[in-house]
């Protein structure tokens, strides 16, 4: 086969996400952060927009090779598999959402969040994956993101697009009430809601087409060829959507932007794959590659250590907050200030995945 082996840019790729995940999700103020680390507010894409739906495009790069692995077992056992993978990472999210649980009445607890999308979305992925023949995956993955185009366009009377009124919101308050929802954007709205999860299926099953293609091919440079190929029409297709009447926009997850930040991810991995496989330049890959074997796990700790040490109060603000405001602010701006919190912040969770990687411990759902 020579070439065609394991990729080592599939786990740098995760592991830079990850550790791209960490430090936008925690700044030393929310108040100072540079334009790119911010959401768009509704329709748009900024940087950090991207680094969940790559996440998801990657999740599909490896559920290809996991079922390549696996493909002595029988279609049952690749669907218990995946379902019990799923229970565990919806499962971690979920708690993660209630900790500390003393203080969080479950009547309040948000049911969606980041894992819990990732769990789903992997699911559903899987299920076509394991049932659907190969040549129906790309058909069936834009029938999907067309039919929830419709769903959305037809499924409310008016503002289908809009924050207050678009089906995905609908769909969650009807199902849940208000208070097991996001009330980030001002009003309850879910921006992992339960229908937004079609849109986010485009995401794993593009990476997961992608990644079955490529493993016949023999040589690097074919690989990176028709990763190129693949991106570009993906891009191309998201913006021409964009301008056709569905939008870039993360919160509901627009078809467009599935496919626009899928094909972002396939160019950037023929990057990865060039430097990293073909030329074999790495050593500079490894806290990625720290990150990336342990993915779930360190992402999860992220979210852990930071409400543990936001409980250590000083006076009346918890510690991450007393460190920004007393010494780092000071020190570098308000701005370079937060930014310098979250990368601190982020080498804290790498020296603790560093260490189960030290000891052979791979957390896997």
């Amino acid at each position: 086969m020579g070439e065609n082996k394991r990729l080592i840019s599939i786990d740098v790729l995760r592991g830079m996400t990850i550790a791209f995940m960490i430090i936008v999700n925690t700044p030393g103020s929310w108040e100072f952060v540079y334009a790119p680390l911010r959401h768009a507010p509704w329709d748009g894409c900024t940087p950090t927009d991207l680094v969940f739906p790559f996440f998801l495009f990657i999740v599909g790069l490896s559920m290809a090779q996991s079922f390549k692995s696996h493909a002595e077992f029988d279609k049952k056992d690749l669907l218990l598999k995946a379902l019990k993978r799923t229970l565990v990472i919806f499962g971690v999210g979920l708690l993660l959402n209630w900790f500390p649980f003393y203080n969080k009445p479950f009547d309040e607890l948000r049911i969606f969040g980041v894992l819990q999308r990732i769990s789903l979305a992997y699911f559903f992925s899987a299920c076509i994956a394991i049932y659907v023949k190969e040549n129906w995956h790309l058909p069936l993955t834009i029938l999907i993101l067309i039919a929830y185009y419709l769903l959305l366009i037809y499924g409310v009377d008016a503002g289908p697009l809009t924050l207050e009124t678009n089906l995905v919101r609908v769909i969650d308050l009807a199902l849940l009430g208000e208070n097991h929802i996001y009330h980030g954007y001002g009003v309850p709205f879910d921006p992992e809601g339960l229908l937004s999860t079609m849109g986010s299926i485009g995401n794993v099953m593009f990476g997961f087409i992608l990644a079955r293609k490529i493993m016949p091919l023999e040589s690097y440079s074919k690989k990176i060829q028709y990763i190129l190929l693949f991106g570009i029409l993906l891009i191309s297709l998201g913006v021409l959507w964009n301008f056709t009447g569905f939008p870039i926009n993360k919160p509901i997850w627009s078809g467009s932007y599935a496919m626009f930040t899928s094909g972002l991810c396939s160019i950037l991995f023929a990057a990865m794959i060039y430097v990293l496989d073909q030329k074999g330049i790495s050593k500079w890959s490894f806290p990625f590659v720290v990150f990336g074997m342990n993915a779930l796990a360190s992402y999860a700790l992220s979210g852990l250590v930071i409400r543990i040490l936001s409980m250590i109060k000083i006076g009346e603000e918890g510690l991450p907050t007393v460190f920004y405001n007393q010494v780092l602010s000071p020190l570098a701006g308000p701005y370079m200030g937060s930014l310098l919190s979250a990368l601190l912040f982020c080498s804290l969770i790498w020296l603790m995945s560093y260490t189960l990687y030290r000891k052979g411990i791979f957390i896997k759902a």
